[in-house]
């Protein structure tokens, strides 16, 4: 008897628990959200022909150089402008699961070790489903084919879809749209050439870390070198610089991330090198050219002039492809003239306090570039500015929009998209959070706590005073600051005074450091004026 009951009371504890599982907080009031990455932020899957098995080729560790080359590499049709896989069978083909954004999540879903390296909007989802959005109702994804030109038609078609079917999912709630890096420009050229359907659409668009006048030492580098997706040493898990260089040769999207010939930058990005050249008296001498943005294609042109990938046991000539650069030319032009619609509010955030590539250069004194195509094994230095330690914090705030606000957050290009800092501005635009307090240009909030105010006059004079008090709370102070050394910091006090003809005032601000990245602020001020 006594096992019998303690087996009931099991499954009625266990039956408890269930029951009482904890549902995820959903806000019906919210209005839904589409995120679109950037350039290889998204799950790509290739899709055999003939047999219809498919499999993930981006991002993947096991056979992932193999996998990479065999069905991701590919050339440029200048007909359709769009870039086809060398292998003929392969159709790549982006996973919907989700409600889109299982494309762009976790990039390698099956990575155990280190899988933060292939988070893209992982945390901000997480972050997004705490705040009351739900998965298929206020929250989607669009992943794209990122190897294509940002204004091909096949993409924009897909993006005017995803934006009906959201739309209808929502019940007619217009669309928050935060896009990410590259897809700041997909998203820019969609809304110049469908602008009906975006103003039909969405609400709201939030760009994050856009690079809307290029990237220009990063792009420089990618040219001639390649680009590694992850840094450190997990990028010996995944795709090999060399395999990455010889697809982004042929892909449109990396050349109209070039930087923009006629954007008036504070300092125009150079490609530099360390080059012999003789004198007039036959003396060699080492001296470093600068080749400014135009004539930087030339000598794109001549390192890639000899570049070849042998596939199936052909060399296949991959040089610096001009057709892409005029393709690549026209798609810029067109994303210059996108206006944001009258009833479409666009924000921007950009990364910040980062050094940033800006200008390269190949070569020193010591070795200098002897020949051109042998600029892909040169290590090159940058000269940086500000940025997000890929985009120019110049270029991503010259979006060429009327924007309701422009804030700069301190963070890592992909990074940014973790930062908490970045999850409060969302939180506040999104309307997730009612605090009207919030400032999200500054990120703090500051809530009156005290306030007081009297006015008499006697004999011809007024006297005004007024007292005030505020707490002002910043989560980005430092909180590694030793609680007691800051409770015992001594307040800071600081006045002003005015006179005018028959007025005076003064005032006396008094702020006292708390604990927590808290501060308690006091205001005491007095006016005396004289009747004319």
């Amino acid at each position: 008897m006594t096992m019998l009951l303690e087996e009931i009371v099991q499954s009625v504890e266990l039956w408890l628990k269930l029951i009482k599982k904890p549902q995820p907080y959903v806000d019906p009031n919210l209005d839904p959200v589409l995120l679109v990455p950037g350039i290889a932020g998204s799950i790509l899957n290739a899709v055999d022909d003939e047999n219809g098995t498919e499999e993930r080729v981006w991002v993947r560790i096991l056979g992932a150089d193999y996998k990479f080359r065999t069905k991701l590499w590919s050339r440029f049709d200048p007909s359709t402008g769009k870039t086809v896989s060398l292998d003929p069978k392969a159709r790549i083909v982006v996973p919907e699961g989700r409600y889109g954004l299982e494309a762009i999540d976790a990039l390698d879903p099956d990575m155990v070790i280190g899988q933060e390296c292939v988070y893209y909007f992982h945390d901000m989802i997480v972050e997004f489903t705490k705040w009351g959005f739900q998965e298929g109702k206020t929250l989607f994804g669009f992943g794209y084919d990122f190897r294509q030109s940002n204004r091909l038609q096949e993409t924009l078609d897909r993006l005017a879809e995803k934006l009906e079917a959201v739309y209808n999912a929502a019940g007619g709630k217009k669309i928050n749209i935060i896009t990410h890096s590259m897809g700041g420009l997909l998203v820019k050229c969609f809304m110049c050439l469908h602008t009906d359907v975006f103003e039909k659409y969405v609400k709201n668009w939030i760009a994050i870390a856009a690079p809307f006048q290029g990237a220009p030492g990063y792009i420089t580098s990618t040219f001639l070198n390649g680009m590694s997706f992850v840094d450190g040493w997990e990028q010996n898990f995944f795709i090999s610089k060399w395999s990455m260089h010889q697809l982004l040769i042929e892909c449109p999207s990396v050349y109209e991330l070039m930087a923009c010939l006629d954007f008036h930058w504070e300092h125009i990005p150079l490609l530099e090198m360390w080059r012999e050249r003789l004198d007039g008296d036959g003396n060699s001498q080492i001296i470093l050219e600068s080749y400014p943005l135009a004539e930087s294609v030339e000598i794109f042109k001549e390192a890639l002039s000899s570049n070849t990938v042998n596939y199936n046991g052909e060399d296949l000539p991959l040089p610096f492809n001009m057709e892409i650069l005029k393709w690549a030319n026209e798609t810029r032009k067109i994303i210059s003239h996108a206006k944001v619609p009258p009833q479409v509010k666009f924000y921007n955030i950009y990364g910040i306090n980062l050094e940033t590539p800006h200008s390269v250069c190949y070569g020193n004194e010591e070795t200098p570039v002897t020949d051109l195509r042998q600029l892909r094994y040169f290590q090159p230095k940058y000269v940086c500015v500000d940025g997000d330690g890929t985009v120019p914090a110049e270029s991503a705030k010259a979006d060429g929009l009327n924007a309701a606000a422009r804030v700069g957050v301190p963070g890592e290009h992909r990074g940014i998209l973790c930062e908490h800092h970045v999850f409060r501005i969302l939180k506040c635009w999104l309307k997730a959070d009612h605090d009207p307090f919030y400032n999200p240009l500054n990120d703090y909030v500051i809530l009156p706590t005290a306030f007081e105010m009297e006015k008499h006059k006697d004999k011809g004079l007024e006297v005004t005073s007024l007292k005030e008090e505020w707490e002002i709370i910043s989560q980005d102070q430092d909180h590694d600051h030793d609680d007691k050394v800051a409770a015992d910091e001594r307040p800071m006090v600081s006045s002003i005074s005015l006179s005018d003809v028959g007025a005076e005032a003064c005032a006396t601000v008094t702020v006292h450091p708390q604990n927590e990245g808290k501060q308690h602020v006091e205001l005491n001020a007095l006016s005396v004026s004289v009747d004319a």
